[in-house]
């Protein structure tokens, strides 16, 4: 069976188009960022195929250069979506140095056959591992634990840069492979490649995806609407992890309920809009007065917990006293009436004692603060 090259670019330009346009349907409104980048990478890869056809015919150095920028750009929109899905990525300079200058180099040696194909593929190839490292190494690897995907992708990366590698060093002996549409084996099967890796990634688009929508619902189900912060649900099981850490590393452990004082006459007194907003607002007090390592929560209603690590009960003392001076300076302003907490805290003691045991004996120090006239911090 004899392919035609040619034939063969027509149908994976075709294909990069189609898909660059079915994605939207597939995915619908719940494609985030990274979904659009990727389909925008489709739809240059599409764009770039179809312009090197277009320069056999005519205008071959201004569709040409095309061609080199659209791949370029394409490659660049790929680490983009990356960089989404796993966090920041390394190489970012590399790559976006690379995406310039591909098509600059290519235009201004235009005139010079080896030194244009050697210059466009080698780059395009050192631009192809780049985004193929960026598949590697996840900024958070519990929200994208399942690495199939990952390494799909890489390999479909790595599999077009040796072959774009390959074009660039048959640039260097013109009697065999004198044009893009020569029919050498190296051209036919880094064609033939490129449809398969486009499937293939196109998979592996796919289950990043899912990955990232089902990393949302997880998130949304951990959550509390009203506030951002972490919601019960939330609480137990980045405690559950807090708690670990700290067993793990013979840190100390402090736990602290807080309950707003008297909420319902807030809510009475100036409506329950201004309720929500004075918990939205001590929300986001709270959750600033906190460690990177720390977890803030609402527990429901006016209740909130927080977990501080490394927190002996002066830490703790000195956390809920920082709280108070915020509350007290800022409240009346920011809310338009002040409002104040009582708050319970205890210290893990390490063992075997679960998270749902050191809340227990907060909650009780909570309760013996409310007896003695709120406003006021309890160790339990």
């Amino acid at each position: 069976m004899r392919l035609d090259f040619v034939t063969l670019m027509a149908i994976t330009a075709t294909n990069l188009c189609m898909l660059s346009a079915a994605l939207p349907l597939i995915m619908g409104r719940g494609a985030g960022t990274a979904a659009r980048w990727v389909q925008a990478s489709l739809l240059l890869q599409g764009l770039a195929w179809a312009a090197i056809i277009a320069s056999s015919y005519a205008w071959d150095q201004t569709l040409s250069t095309v061609s080199m920028a659209a791949n370029s750009l394409a490659q660049w929109a790929l680490f983009e979506a990356l960089a989404i899905w796993l966090g920041p990525r390394p190489g970012r300079r590399l790559v976006q140095a690379l995406v310039v200058a591909i098509p600059l180099g290519y235009t201004l040696g235009f005139s010079h056959y080896a030194f244009r194909v050697g210059w466009a593929n080698l780059l395009l190839a050192t631009l192809l591992l780049a985004v193929a490292r960026a598949t590697l190494y996840p900024a958070h690897p519990a929200h994208f634990a399942d690495r199939r995907w990952r390494l799909l992708l890489m390999g479909c990366l790595a599999t077009m840069a040796a072959f774009t590698a390959a074009r660039g060093v048959l640039g260097a002996f013109t009697d065999a492979y004198p044009s893009f549409r020569t029919p050498h084996p190296v051209n036919i099967a880094a064609a033939v490649a490129a449809n398969v890796t486009l499937v293939l990634g196109t998979v592996a688009v796919l289950v990043a995806w899912r990955d990232e929508a089902e990393q949302q619902l997880r998130t949304l189900a951990m959550t509390d609407p009203l506030t951002g912060l972490l919601n019960r649900r939330g609480f137990e099981s980045h405690g559950q992890a807090l708690r670990q850490r700290a067993a793990r590393q013979r840190l100390p452990l402090a736990a602290l309920l807080l309950d707003l004082d008297h909420f319902k006459r807030i809510n009475d007194a100036y409506g329950h809009e201004a309720g929500d907003r004075a918990l939205a607002w001590f929300a986001r007090l709270a959750q600033s007065m906190a460690g990177p390592h720390d977890t803030v929560c609402r527990f429901g209603g006016e209740e909130f917990g927080v977990l501080l690590l490394h927190a002996q009960q002066e830490e703790a003392q000195r956390f809920d006293q920082r709280l108070r001076e915020r509350l007290q300076a800022e409240s009346a302003q920011a809310l338009g009436f002040p409002i104040d907490y009582s708050a319970g805290a205890a210290l893990w003691h390490g063992g075997g004692e679960d998270l749902a045991e050191l809340m227990a004996r907060a909650d009780a120090a909570l309760y013996a603060a409310k007896e003695q006239g709120r406003r006021q911090l309890a160790m339990g």
